[in-house]
């Protein structure tokens, strides 16, 4: 034990005093302290370790050889007091630095907001808009809804032609196709009741990586090569991310300075600065320049709205989640009321049988999101059914054990009565505040466009409303009447930001992009982690599931079956489809150390997870 620990356990009389009896009084009162602390500290291990009812050793033995090495092989990112985790490095110090700063989780999570908007220009945002979940240390726990609105002018056959067939790339190229953006009014508004900072502070790590360029990773660059080509359509965006045309390369810089100029306007007049001010004018002649309907009038009457998260329970723990104008939280809960009773950690990651029921429960809980949820100022949602253990009950009742349901034998089950490329992030501190936060400006770089000298990609959320009952969006979902557009509704979204606790603290903080497949490893995590008793870097990392309803399609992770559980699943029904799904950015209390676990997704190399 080094002098500086000893002087910690030592009172400052001992320290200080040459009185032999009062220092070897103090010594012993010392002593005393030590071992009190050294009890207590067993005690909680030993009682949070009892609380732990999780499998000891994760089993991957029904995945395939070169997955149970990979999963055997991850190890989460360690911390004592807060983490940070997101789709970009870089953000993540912006919060990590704000934490050392002595910010909350909250103003930490706002500065990662605005930092992604310069270091994660295809997802990150202040041109589109989101949801954060958040556990405050005094328990209180709180949903923010800042999702984009559609435009007063809106109709419901706007992306229609004459004969009231959908018009490809409307919703998703055009100025049509942008809602009035919402990020910059949640960000403001979740700092101001409960940060601790003010805007100039947070959003200054954000200014200066716009004003003075980062480095792209090679992850930063795919992204940007991946759209390169129609990001130079466009004369406001080429000057940024064109680079003549050529594709960027891990270690060029990127200069922002028309985005440093916006940033400094809202750190100097805050949400007026955006949406009544330059900032609004600009987008709104862009609009007006380009077959958009976008006024000064939607700016001015946008608002975000607090709310209750959707609450439901799990194996002992309470998950917080995102409740409609989000279908996440509650399609994710109704997958796991379905799936509560079966014996899924006995099944096994990757066994097929696990692969049946979760695909099972999904192609129903989806079946209900596309049937009945919407924005709930517009639509009526049966939520207290949803949520009942009776309706899980009714639809687990309907699965067949040894065989898929074709979904056109999922029909309605009540009686009558995004964009692929979004960026999720979790935020914990030392005191017990939990933030996660998922927002989007829908496809990458939303429309590919910048309105005048804002230095910001522009939305196309509007895709995510029913553009004709029955036909697919860019997700591939088919959706209902209660997701038909109308002025000032903002559209269904399955972003899922979830806080999960146990015996009312902090357990575990996750969520993902990847449009509908958000909720499918959103869920999974979770049960990663409950159920098959993974690490938090082996449950992102884990290859995943995703059934949708329609199509008629379970798509599975590459690496998560082996070429027997393909062909027994083929043969109960299934067309399986491989592709990567989400990008999950999660963060794990471990109960055993008290330890923080972050863990980003690779599959995003230009993420991490960091803390103190």
């Amino acid at each position: 034990m080094t002098n500086k620990v000893k002087a910690m356990f030592q009172p400052d009389a001992a320290r200080h005093s040459s009185d032999p009896s009062l220092h070897a009084d103090a010594l012993r009162r010392a002593a005393w302290t030590r071992t009190a602390i050294a009890v207590a500290i067993a005690a909680f291990t030993t009682a949070a370790a009892a609380r732990d009812n999780r499998p000891a050793v994760p089993d991957f033995s029904h995945a395939p050889a070169a997955t149970q090495a990979m999963l055997a092989k991850a190890k989460p990112v360690t911390a004592r007091h807060a983490m940070v985790v997101s789709d970009q490095h870089l953000a993540t110090d912006a919060g990590v630095q704000i934490l050392k700063e002595g910010g909350n989780a909250i103003d930490a999570a706002v500065a990662v907001g605005y930092a992604l908007a310069v270091t994660q220009p295809c997802c990150g945002n202040i041109g589109g808009g989101g949801f954060m979940t958040i556990h405050l240390a005094n328990g209180e726990d709180l949903f923010l809804n800042f999702r984009e609105k559609a435009p007063l002018k809106a109709t419901p056959n706007m992306f229609l032609d004459a004969k009231g067939n959908v018009v490809e790339g409307r919703s998703t190229d055009t100025y049509l196709g942008v809602g009035v953006p919402g990020t910059v009014m949640g960000l403001d508004a979740a700092l101001k009741k409960y940060g601790t900072m003010s805007i100039s502070q947070v959003i200054q790590p954000a200014i200066k990586l716009a004003r003075e360029g980062y480095v792209l990773e090679e992850g930063d660059a795919k992204i940007i090569n991946n759209d390169l080509e129609a990001l130079n359509k466009y004369p406001e965006s080429a000057a940024v991310f064109g680079n003549g045309g050529k594709p960027w390369k891990a270690g060029d810089r990127v200069v922002q300075k028309d985005l440093a100029n916006t940033l400094e306007k809202i750190a100097k007049g805050g949400t007026d600065a955006f949406y009544k001010g330059s900032i609004a004018e600009a987008v709104v002649k862009a609009s007006d320049a380009h077959g958009g309907i976008l006024s000064m009038k939607d700016f001015a009457s946008y608002n975000v709205e607090w709310k209750k998260p959707l609450q439901c329970e799990y194996r002992g723990y309470t998950i917080l989640s995102a409740p409609p104008p989000s279908s996440g939280g509650t399609t994710m809960c109704l997958a796991l009321n379905i799936l509560k009773p079966y014996p899924v950690a006995d099944w096994g990651y990757a066994s097929t049988k696990f692969v049946h029921y979760f695909a099972e429960a999904e192609r129903r809980a989806f079946a209900t999101r596309n049937t009945y949820l919407g924005d709930p100022d517009f639509v009526k949602i049966p939520m207290q059914k949803l949520m009942s253990a009776s309706y899980a009950a009714s639809l687990r009742a309907t699965i067949k054990p040894d065989k898929a349901t074709p979904s056109s034998e999922i029909k309605s089950f009540l009686p009558p009565s995004e964009g692929n490329n979004t960026t999720h992030y979790s935020v914990m501190d030392s005191h017990g505040n939990a933030v996660a936060v998922t927002y989007t400006i829908n496809f990458l770089f939303g429309i590919k466009q910048i309105a005048g000298d804002t230095g910001f990609y522009l939305n196309d959320e509007m895709d995510d409303f029913t553009a004709k009952p029955g036909a697919s969006n860019g997700a591939g979902l088919v959706q209902g009447k209660a997701d038909a557009v109308e002025p000032g509704k903002r559209p269904l979204s399955s972003m899922t930001p979830t806080v999960v606790l146990k015996d009312g603290k902090p357990f575990m903080l996750s969520g993902s992009p990847g449009s509908a497949t958000i909720i499918s490893t959103t869920m999974q995590s979770i049960i990663n982690v409950v159920d098959f008793g993974m690490n938090m870097q082996q449950a992102v990392n884990a290859p995943h599931i995703h059934m949708q309803w329609y199509p008629d399609a379970v798509y599975v992770g590459p690496g998560l079956l082996t070429p027997e559980s393909k062909q027994q699943l083929e043969g109960m029904g299934y067309t399986l489809k491989e592709r990567h799904l989400g990008v999950l950015e999660s963060i794990l209390v471990n109960p055993k150390t008290g330890l923080l676990e972050g863990a980003s997704d690779p599959h995003r190399s230009a993420g991490s997870a960091a803390g103190y």
